[in-house]
């Protein structure tokens, strides 16, 4: 309970974040616009907070919402061809409970993950600020926090990669520092608490179309997150189990280049 309790609290800040007035700005403004494929679509056009199940042990981590994905339907990864990759990757996992992610409402639930984003409002062409990822950082430290059970992240692309990375330094973690690339792994240890940072490229359009990642790839980077998983029960640590339902919350200067780096 403490968990759930936490965690919609932050999402709750999230969502009330006036930190970067340029995005707050930017992200009504495209929800006013619309594109014409969502012309009959009332957009979310607000910072979109993270999808969760509150006992999660993995944590995914991308880059920020996309303008006519994330920011028009409010939740991670749902509405646009990055979240028609990931949730179907998730549901063969079985931390997603369909492979379809339409809106919101569609009664999607995760199990034992949370997904969540370096930055949390859309940038423009998809490439936050450095000072915009610093502004946002505090949230992830945050869920980090309110996460005891936490055993694995994934990081998809370099930026979630190096966010992760800041992330164990701040609490204190050991561990040797990695260079981003698909399938690395970076092990965390924190007196008797473990983290396994596991590295993907961003199932963007991108790089999904031009093969840079395939799903064998993208299956293979959560196959390896239960086997730490299954691993940690194997040694007597506390499963969290499948089935459990998600929460999230609902409503009536220079940039890095995005790509593999979303």
């Amino acid at each position: 309970m403490f968990e759930a309790n936490a965690l919609a609290s932050i999402q709750r800040s999230v969502v009330r974040c006036r930190r970067c007035p340029e995005l707050r700005s930017y992200a009504a403004r495209v929800a006013r616009e619309r594109k014409r494929a969502h012309r009959e679509c009332e957009y979310w056009g607000k910072p979109v907070p993270s999808f969760y199940d509150p006992r999660a042990r993995v944590m995914i981590v991308g880059l920020a919402p996309g303008a006519h994905g994330s920011n028009r339907t409010g939740r991670p990864f749902t509405g646009d061809a990055s979240g028609a990759f990931l949730y179907p990757a998730l549901h063969r996992a079985g931390f997603a409970s369909q492979p379809e992610a339409i809106d919101r409402h569609d009664g999607l639930k995760l199990h034992d993950c949370i997904i969540t984003a370096a930055a949390r409002c859309a940038p423009p062409k998809n490439k936050p600020t450095p000072q915009e990822l610093r502004n946002c950082f505090p949230y992830l430290l945050e869920e980090f926090d309110a996460l005891p059970r936490l055993r694995v992240a994934v990081a998809l692309g370099s930026i979630a990669f190096a966010a992760l990375s800041k992330l164990l330094r701040e609490r204190g973690f050991a561990f040797d520092p990695g260079r981003f690339a698909h399938g690395a792994e970076l092990a965390a240890e924190n007196g008797r608490r473990s983290i396994v940072v596991i590295a993907s490229y961003h199932p963007s359009r991108q790089n999904t179309n031009t093969g840079k990642l395939t799903v064998p790839m993208f299956d293979a980077i959560f196959s390896r997150a239960n086997a730490i998983l299954a691993r940690d029960e194997g040694a007597g640590r506390e499963p969290a189990a499948r089935g459990r339902g998600s929460a999230h919350p609902s409503s009536r200067r220079g940039r890095p280049s995005s790509s593999e780096k979303r």
